[in-house]
């Protein structure tokens, strides 16, 4: 039963699709600079965090792979590349306990499949962070002069993480039904998760002893992948990528399958 809804988002693809792009582009309708403004935002993001954490703060990374003559610019990017993550899975989690109940309409309608709902918003996620990325390497080619070779396993390092998110947001789509004070605590969630994650801090800044607890924070370990091949130019750990693969795919079954079992009772409730 289960193995045929996976199969049916694929039947499903084109709707996906055409819901995906009315998201991206419905964000910014309106607008003067519309869809542009995917490309503005990070831009300004990383002016900002160039200029508050090397000017202000005058931070500095310190850690393997890091030079000793660290710019400004260079501590931006190596913390761009955490707030990006951070904000592909914050977004998709402060939307996702809300996504059945502004999409009521579709509840009622007996054909049309709630579980692409969740994917739409990963999707709308994944291109943002997309762009944002593209942003981080344009600002990385023009400083140094060159990208990393290994920037080609990118896709390779992000994509079990966005199927971890996507599992996730099937649960909070479904809980959001149901706890509708749900919305309220992954705003918490999602603040503590960027903290407790070597966002704007190196691992090697911690203490041994806490060090575990951050480790096991999801967005930690890509990071620190995502940095290696983006900034560093070393390739990926291959057996933690596919251990981490492994949790994300038992992840996204396990979330199909609770909402599934759980979708219904959605009219019910709504």
């Amino acid at each position: 039963m289960l193995t045929s809804k996976l199969i049916g988002l694929w039947h499903h693809h084109s709707l996906i699709v055409q819901l995906a792009r009315r998201e991206v582009v419905g964000r910014y309708k309106g607008s003067i600079f519309g869809v542009a403004w995917s490309f503005l935002n990070p831009v300004f993001m990383l002016i900002v965090y160039t200029f508050v954490y090397s000017v202000v703060f005058k931070s500095q990374w310190t850690g393997v792979g890091v030079s000793q003559t660290e710019t400004r610019t260079e501590f931006a990017l190596i913390l761009f590349v955490g707030i990006i993550i951070h904000t592909l899975i914050s977004e998709v989690f402060n939307r996702a306990p809300l996504l059945i109940i502004n999409n009521q309409n579709y509840v009622k309608r007996v054909v049309f499949p709630l579980e692409i709902l969740p994917v739409v918003s990963v999707i709308s996620a994944v291109f943002h962070a997309t762009v944002s990325l593209l942003v981080m390497l344009l600002a990385f080619g023009a400083i140094n002069g060159y990208f990393q070779w290994t920037v080609v396993y990118a896709p390779l390092v992000i994509l079990p993480f966005v199927v971890l998110t996507l599992g996730f947001a099937w649960v909070l789509a479904s809980l959001g039904v149901y706890l509708r004070d749900l919305g309220q605590f992954i705003g918490l969630l999602t603040t503590a998760l960027m903290f407790l994650a070597p966002v704007f801090y190196p691992l090697s800044a911690l203490p041994s002893e806490f060090r575990p607890w951050i480790i096991a924070n999801p967005l930690t370990f890509i990071i620190e992948q995502m940095r290696e091949v983006l900034i560093w130019g070393h390739a990926p750990d291959w057996a933690g990528l596919l251990v981490y693969s492994l949790v994300s795919l038992a992840t996204a079954w396990c979330g199909l399958a609770w909402f599934q079992r759980t979708k219904k009772g959605f009219a019910d409730v709504l």
